[in-house]
Protein backbone atom coordinates (compact mmCIF):
# COMPACT_ATOMS: atom_id res chain seq x y z
CA UNK A 1 0.00 0.00 0.00
CA UNK A 2 1.33 3.42 -0.95
CA UNK A 3 1.78 6.37 1.40
CA UNK A 4 0.95 8.69 -1.50
CA UNK A 5 -1.75 11.23 -0.66
CA UNK A 6 -4.80 10.72 -2.85
CA UNK A 7 -5.58 14.37 -3.54
CA UNK A 8 -8.21 13.59 -6.15
CA UNK A 9 -10.15 11.33 -3.80
CA UNK A 10 -9.91 13.87 -0.99
CA UNK A 11 -11.14 16.68 -3.26
CA UNK A 12 -14.02 14.57 -4.57
CA UNK A 13 -15.08 13.50 -1.07
CA UNK A 14 -14.80 17.08 0.22
CA UNK A 15 -16.86 18.43 -2.66
CA UNK A 16 -19.59 15.79 -2.35
CA UNK A 17 -19.92 16.08 1.42
CA UNK A 18 -19.86 19.87 1.22
CA UNK A 19 -22.72 19.73 -1.27
CA UNK A 20 -24.71 17.37 0.96
CA UNK A 21 -24.24 19.53 4.06
CA UNK A 22 -25.05 22.70 2.10
CA UNK A 23 -28.22 21.13 0.70
CA UNK A 24 -29.46 20.08 4.15
CA UNK A 25 -28.70 23.48 5.69
CA UNK A 26 -30.20 25.32 2.72
CA UNK A 27 -33.40 23.26 2.87
CA UNK A 28 -33.77 23.77 6.64
CA UNK A 29 -33.22 27.53 6.46
CA UNK A 30 -35.52 27.90 3.48
CA UNK A 31 -38.33 25.86 5.01
CA UNK A 32 -38.29 27.68 8.34
CA UNK A 33 -37.09 31.21 7.51
CA UNK A 34 -37.59 31.69 3.77
CA UNK A 35 -33.89 32.26 3.04
CA UNK A 36 -31.24 29.91 1.78
CA UNK A 37 -27.76 29.23 3.05
CA UNK A 38 -26.21 31.80 0.71
CA UNK A 39 -28.49 34.57 1.99
CA UNK A 40 -27.73 33.48 5.54
CA UNK A 41 -24.00 33.74 4.83
CA UNK A 42 -24.51 37.27 3.44
CA UNK A 43 -26.30 38.23 6.65
CA UNK A 44 -23.52 36.63 8.71
CA UNK A 45 -20.90 38.68 6.85
CA UNK A 46 -22.86 41.86 7.54
CA UNK A 47 -23.41 40.98 11.21
CA UNK A 48 -19.67 40.63 11.75
CA UNK A 49 -18.79 43.84 9.88
CA UNK A 50 -18.14 47.24 11.46
CA UNK A 51 -21.44 49.16 11.59
CA UNK A 52 -23.10 46.06 10.08
CA UNK A 53 -22.20 47.31 6.59
CA UNK A 54 -19.89 46.17 3.78
CA UNK A 55 -19.20 47.00 0.17
CA UNK A 56 -20.70 44.52 -2.29
CA UNK A 57 -17.21 43.48 -3.41
CA UNK A 58 -16.21 42.76 0.20
CA UNK A 59 -19.21 40.49 0.64
CA UNK A 60 -18.27 38.73 -2.58
CA UNK A 61 -14.70 38.26 -1.39
CA UNK A 62 -15.77 36.91 1.99
CA UNK A 63 -18.07 34.32 0.38
CA UNK A 64 -15.84 33.40 -2.59
CA UNK A 65 -18.43 34.74 -5.05
CA UNK A 66 -18.35 37.26 -7.85
CA UNK A 67 -19.55 40.82 -7.28
CA UNK A 68 -22.27 40.32 -9.91
CA UNK A 69 -23.37 37.10 -8.20
CA UNK A 70 -23.68 38.96 -4.91
CA UNK A 71 -25.73 41.67 -6.62
CA UNK A 72 -28.17 38.99 -7.83
CA UNK A 73 -28.44 37.67 -4.25
CA UNK A 74 -28.83 41.12 -2.68
CA UNK A 75 -31.64 42.38 -4.92
CA UNK A 76 -34.37 40.09 -3.52
CA UNK A 77 -32.93 40.48 -0.01
CA UNK A 78 -33.37 44.23 -0.34
CA UNK A 79 -36.92 43.82 -1.68
CA UNK A 80 -37.97 41.81 1.39
CA UNK A 81 -36.27 44.24 3.77
CA UNK A 82 -33.31 42.18 5.03
CA UNK A 83 -30.67 44.59 3.71
CA UNK A 84 -30.52 48.14 2.47
CA UNK A 85 -28.10 49.91 0.18
CA UNK A 86 -26.45 53.19 1.06
CA UNK A 87 -25.66 54.57 -2.39
CA UNK A 88 -22.58 56.74 -2.83
CA UNK A 89 -23.53 59.50 -5.28
CA UNK A 90 -19.97 59.84 -6.60
CA UNK A 91 -19.04 56.17 -7.01
CA UNK A 92 -21.50 53.26 -6.95
CA UNK A 93 -18.60 50.83 -6.40
CA UNK A 94 -18.17 52.11 -2.84
CA UNK A 95 -21.86 51.94 -1.95
CA UNK A 96 -22.50 50.02 1.23
CA UNK A 97 -24.89 47.17 1.92
CA UNK A 98 -26.27 47.28 5.45
CA UNK A 99 -28.30 44.74 7.39
CA UNK A 100 -31.71 46.03 8.52
CA UNK A 101 -33.30 45.42 11.93
CA UNK A 102 -35.54 42.73 10.40
CA UNK A 103 -32.45 41.21 8.79
CA UNK A 104 -30.78 41.05 12.21
CA UNK A 105 -33.83 39.37 13.73
CA UNK A 106 -34.06 36.83 10.92
CA UNK A 107 -30.32 36.13 11.23
CA UNK A 108 -30.62 35.46 14.97
CA UNK A 109 -33.54 33.05 14.49
CA UNK A 110 -31.90 31.39 11.48
CA UNK A 111 -28.70 30.88 13.49
CA UNK A 112 -30.67 28.75 15.97
CA UNK A 113 -31.98 26.63 13.08
CA UNK A 114 -28.55 26.38 11.45
CA UNK A 115 -26.91 25.33 14.72
CA UNK A 116 -29.55 22.67 15.40
CA UNK A 117 -29.34 21.24 11.87
CA UNK A 118 -25.52 21.33 11.96
CA UNK A 119 -25.51 19.44 15.26
CA UNK A 120 -27.77 16.82 13.71
CA UNK A 121 -25.58 16.46 10.61
CA UNK A 122 -22.38 16.20 12.65
CA UNK A 123 -23.76 14.10 15.50
CA UNK A 124 -21.33 11.24 14.81
CA UNK A 125 -18.31 13.43 15.60
CA UNK A 126 -17.01 13.78 19.12
CA UNK A 127 -15.46 17.08 20.29
CA UNK A 128 -11.92 16.00 19.36
CA UNK A 129 -12.97 14.92 15.87
CA UNK A 130 -14.93 18.14 15.37
CA UNK A 131 -11.88 20.21 16.40
CA UNK A 132 -9.65 18.18 14.06
CA UNK A 133 -12.08 18.60 11.16
CA UNK A 134 -12.28 22.32 11.73
CA UNK A 135 -8.48 22.57 11.84
CA UNK A 136 -8.14 20.62 8.58
CA UNK A 137 -10.80 22.68 6.81
CA UNK A 138 -9.23 25.95 7.94
CA UNK A 139 -5.86 24.83 6.58
CA UNK A 140 -7.21 24.53 3.03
Amino acid sequence: MSDEIKYGEIAKCLWLNSAIVSKHLDNSLSAVHGVGLTEYMVLQSLMSAPNYALRRVDIAESLARTASGITRILTPMEKIGLVSKDVNERDARVSLVKITPSGKTLFEHATTTLNAKSASLLKNLDATQADSLLTVLQSI
